[in-house]
């Protein structure tokens, strides 16, 4: 092999590479610009002048020119295995490399805006700010109050009020602020009733089916609330409530108590009669 004399060898890579060239009726500048290669780089490696290539790049270069012509450079092993380059690098692409410098400037150009738009604001966001500021010192601390749907069909998000009365039964809610024991019966089951210890600021919701009644050890400390509606019983703290609702909700007030012994009728005058 004289790669360093510029003179082809007979039998070599080159002189293959060459041949196949001329047999497709390529010329060097077609093959050149179909590759994306110089001139010179072809005629160096046609010639076997491994040192008028790029360090690590004869391989690479060799092995794409062979593709492009169907030679299979393995073919000259002797010749393959002493050729200069051990790795087989994929060569540079020029429009690659062009491509990859024109995203890296536009993502760098993207980092800077990005960062000057969050560190230097204008002035029409800074404006904004401030009044919303200013609103909110004056209108003081805001309560949040739930709202329904704004039309007849709900949205996605919408936050929407449980049903008081459904095909489950009636909705039944009850907050304590102290300890209290309840029971929730249906009168169509009382042996099923419900109950539970009820702590402080500890809520409890259910539903009952049917006119039900609610028992509490210690009714001044709870917040009751049936089918929706408050029900004020006025029970004192550490006083016991009951009280009977019907299928709907509706608060059945207790009848007045019957008292145990009858009223004693007025003796009658016999010495009169």
């Amino acid at each position: 092999m004289t790669g360093t004399e510029g003179t082809p060898h007979a039998a070599g890579i080159g002189e293959a590479l060459r041949r196949a060239r001329i047999a497709q009726g390529l010329s060097l500048y077609a093959l050149a610009f179909d590759l994306n290669l110089s001139v010179h780089l072809l005629e160096a490696i046609e010639a076997e002048a491994w040192d008028r290539l790029p360090p690590g790049r004869e391989r690479p270069y060799t092995r794409q020119i062979a593709e492009r012509l169907g030679v299979d450079p393995e073919a000259f092993t002797e010749q393959w295995n002493q050729l200069p380059g051990s790795q087989d690098q994929e060569p540079p692409d020029p429009r690659r490399e062009n491509m990859e410098r024109i995203l890296m400037g536009a993502l760098t150009a993207g980092t800077i805006l990005l960062l000057l738009w969050l560190v230097v604001p204008g002035r029409n966001l800074r404006r904004p700010m401030a009044e919303a500021a200013a609103v909110a010192d004056h209108a003081g601390p805001s309560h949040w109050v739930p709202s329904g749907p704004g039309g007849p069909y709900p949205v996605v998000g919408e936050v929407l009020p449980e049903v008081p009365v459904n095909e489950e039964g009636v909705l039944i809610s009850m907050r304590s602020q102290d300890t209290c024991e309840v029971t929730v019966a249906a009168d169509a089951d009382p042996a099923a009733a419900q109950k539970r210890s009820l702590r402080i600021s500890e809520p409890w919701r259910l539903r009952m089916k049917g006119p039900f009644t609610i028992s509490l050890d210690n009714g001044g400390v709870v917040v009751l609330d049936v089918a929706g509606r408050r029900i004020r019983h006025g029970t004192a703290v550490g006083e016991p409530w009951k009280g009977r609702f019907g299928e709907n909700g509706e608060w059945i007030l207790p009848e007045t108590p019957v008292d145990k012994e009858p009223p004693t009728a007025p003796e009658s005058d016999q010495e009169g009669e």
